[in-house]
Order: structure tokens, then C-alpha cells, then sequence
């Protein structure tokens, strides 16, 4: 694979992509683990459109948002256990978003890096990514080693870090994160690069839009304001 260098005059130019609601199209398999976790706790289901309204990290203040209170510490541990468990027998199913495989490829048989970072559980997160074939698009594939409510900023700056043993070309100036949630865009602001975030994810537009970054209805359009952005 190539450096990722854009031959700008610029320096090099690195894709770091999300992975759920962004490369994979998952949206119903969410849906379904989180009402199903909401069952173990005798909640009321909600739909897909009060989710992406209210949806936010750190995970526990999403599930404030919908109780009106934080979620006990048993409570968050029963709700989590129940969402990964519902969740990854559902992923399997899951495709990838149209357009996803196409463009990886063709940004990889260009010689442009890219990456993947995800905070989905590193050891369920690199065999699906396998199963889909496009693994060899990155340079890296990176997934949560730590508790599920961690910062996706402090991932992305370790991320980086990992990048730059190998290809220390890569710098957070000539970075552009895609994603579908708001802490995409705040982990991009913590690395120095810049984001674009997706509308088929998890975040309803008008929540993305408070992130005050490009947002985009379509990945090939992600990709096309990436480029633009790094011009």
C-alpha cells in the first residue's frame, strides 16, 4: 500500500474511519440490542428516530437522556452486558453501507491511506472487518481494548500515535475523520484534524450539525469533502 501521499505539495493525507453506522450499515441490528436491553430492565422500547435524536457518549449520559437519571451502576452493567450480547449476534447480518467496499479500494489502489478506529470491542471488531474482505484497505484497524464508557478522543490520540511507528508521514494536520456521531468529530479536534460526519449512522442531522464540521448524506460524498478540506 502506499505512504498516502496526495502529491499536494501538502504532505500526506490519512482517512480514519468509524466503523458502526458508518462503514457498517447496523442501524436496525442497534436498534433491536438496545430495546432488548431495555426489556432486562422492564423499559419501553424506542424507535429509531427518538434514538438518533437523543443518542450521545458517553453511553451512560444517552441512557440519562432516556430515564430522566443516570443509570445505576448495576443497572448500566446489566444494560451493557444485554446490548453487546443482543448486539453481536445481529452484526453478523449486518452489510456493509453502500458504496463502502468501492471506495476503500479505490482510495487504497490510488496509494491514499486510511485507517480504521472504532469503539466496538477490538476482539469482535477485527474478525467481522475480516469477514468482510477489506481488511488490507488499512493501514490499521484499531477497536476498544478498554470499558465501554471511554473517550473515542483518547483512542484517536493512541490511534495516531500507533500510525506514526510505522508511517511517520501521518500528522493530525492532514487527518480527516468519518464518521456518524459527534464524538468523531470531537475525537478529530483532539488529534489537530478534521472531520466529516455522516448522516445513515447514529446521529440525526440536526444533532451532527451542532458539531459544526461538514455533514453528508452519502460516504462518497464523506469522501469528495475530505479532499476538499485537505486542498
Amino acid at each position: 500500500m502506499g505512504n498516502g501521499t496526495r502529491g499536494t505539495g501538502k504532505g500526506p493525507t490519512h482517512l480514519v474511519w468509524d466503523w458502526n453506522g458508518t462503514l457498517l450499515d447496523d442501524n436496525v441490528a442497534v436498534i433491536e440490542a438496545t430495546n432488548a436491553a431495555f426489556a432486562e430492565l422492564g423499559l419501553e422500547p424506542i424507535t429509531l428516530e427518538r434514538y438518533r435524536d437523543l443518542y450521545c457518549v458517553p453511553i451512560p449520559r444517552f441512557y440519562q437522556r432516556l430515564l430522566g437519571r443516570l443509570p445505576t451502576d448495576d443497572e448500566w452493567l446489566v444494560m451493557d452486558a444485554a446490548f453487546h450480547r443482543q448486539y453481536w449476534t445481529r452484526a453478523e447480518s449486518c452489510g456493509l453501507t453502500e458504496g463502502a467496499a468501492e471506495l476503500l479500494a479505490a482510495r487504497r489502489a490510488a496509494g491514499l491511506g486510511q485507517s480504521l478506529l472504532s469503539m466496538a470491542p477490538h476482539e469482535h471488531l477485527v474478525p467481522i472487518v475480516r469477514r468482510h474482505g477489506i481488511t488490507e484497505h488499512f493501514l490499521r484497524v484499531d477497536g476498544r481494548t478498554g470499558p465501554s464508557h471511554g473517550s473515542k478522543a483518547e483512542h484517536m490520540v493512541r490511534h495516531l500515535t500507533a500510525l506514526r511507528v510505522t508511517h511517520p508521514e501521518i500528522s493530525g494536520e492532514r487527518l480527516v475523520v468519518i464518521g456518524d456521531a459527534v464524538d468523531d468529530a470531537v475525537a478529530a479536534a483532539a488529534v489537530g484534524a478534521k472531520a466529516v460526519l455522516y448522516t445513515g449512522g447514529s446521529h440525526s442531522r440536526a444533532s451532527l450539525a451542532a458539531a459544526g464540521v461538514p455533514v453528508v448524506d452519502t460516504l462518497a460524498e464523506a469522501v469528495a469533502v475530505a479532499e476538499n478540506l485537505m486542498a
